[in-house]
């Protein structure tokens, strides 16, 4: 049998997403095809000029051109096509089950109706299960940036579609912040049955994912990078297995890390978390999942049984039944064994 690459392997084993902004798989092409299809004009006279600009120095400039291109999707259709692009590209990348993070305050408060966004992303999820065998589920996220009355609206305009939603999250400008603020909605989204998610420790400290674990009740910890400054905070995520979604070329593209070659997924990994490989927004941050896989290994030089680990971490970490993620469990093992060599 030939020996297969560390990144032929990488695109062979089933995967899990767990930490993905569907406005953040917003490529360029797509856009200006939305924008003019909408006859809505966005700053950029091309493609190409648009894709120069997705160079950013912080989470903030980031943020300010995400949502800058999130304006352009205004009906039901676009939030189809938007999801759609995602699930096409990647079932190429061996995504067999996604958890999708969506903004509704990004939209509601431009004036398009939640019932628009969540009917356009979950048909597209349907369709995506139907032809593409992809699972998935959907995690709506409150922008931290916003007051607590804002989120607690959008909780409410959420729950006829509670059957459609599986977990709230907390993402936009962590800095200033705190997942404290937002300690009274996420108990009442408890109450209605979600489960809950937060964004901590990216460009925040420690302390918020302190905050996040005992004020907001978290079952996984996006980003979590940080979490390595806090010795009693490695013990305890790592006794509670509580997992942490890592997205290597995001933390590269916003400057949490300078060099691939200092990310702290071995770090976290050596001392027992729950660490998965993620892609957060790949549209602009240069690589869907198998990137992401292919160039932190390339960084730290993972090997086959750490990438086949964090593949398997990645359906541990996931809100699927228990049936389920030892069916992909199982899968995965056989993968390594057979490509181990």
């Amino acid at each position: 049998m030939n020996q297969i690459s560390i990144n032929e392997f990488i695109a062979g084993i089933p995967k899990a997403e767990l930490h993905l902004h569907i406005e953040g798989t917003f490529e360029p092409e797509l856009m200006f095809k939305i924008a003019h299809r909408n006859n809505i004009p966005i700053n950029y006279s091309s493609v190409d000029d648009l894709k120069k600009a997705y160079n950013f120095n912080n989470l903030q400039e980031f943020l300010d051109i995400y949502y800058a291109g999130a304006s352009v999707l205004i009906k039901e259709q676009d939030f189809y096509d938007l999801t759609w692009a995602y699930l096409t590209k990647v079932h190429k990348h061996n995504i067999v089950h996604t958890e999708i993070f969506f903004d509704p305050q990004t939209h509601t408060d431009r004036g398009v109706s939640f019932e628009t966004v969540i009917h356009g992303i979950h048909n597209a999820l349907e369709d995506g299960k139907e032809k593409l065998g992809i699972s998935s589920q959907l995690i709506m996220c409150f922008l931290r940036h916003l007051d607590k009355e804002s989120a607690v609206k959008t909780l409410t305009q959420a729950l006829p579609y509670k059957k459609w939603i599986t977990a709230v999250g907390l993402d936009s400008s962590e800095l200033g912040n705190p997942p404290s603020k937002f300690e009274r909605v996420f108990s009442k989204a408890i109450d209605e049955g979600f489960i809950t998610v937060a964004h901590a420790g990216e460009e925040g400290p420690a302390d918020y994912i302190w905050e996040a674990v005992n004020l907001l009740k978290v079952s996984r910890i996006d980003h979590g990078n940080r979490s390595l400054d806090d010795d009693q905070l490695i013990k305890f995520l790592a006794e509670k297995q509580i997992p942490l979604t890592i997205c290597p070329l995001s933390n590269i593209e916003l400057k949490v890390v300078d060099d691939l070659k200092n990310h702290p997924l071995l770090e976290l990994m050596d001392a027992g978390l729950m660490v998965t490989i993620n892609s957060d927004d790949p549209a602009y941050f240069g690589g869907y999942m198998n990137e992401n896989y292919s160039r932190i290994a390339s960084a730290l030089k993972l090997s086959k049984k750490q990438i086949t680990e964090l593949t398997i971490n990645s359906f541990k970490s996931s809100f699927l039944p228990n049936s389920d993620k030892e069916k992909m469990i199982r899968k995965i093992e056989e993968y390594y064994q057979k490509n181990n060599n």
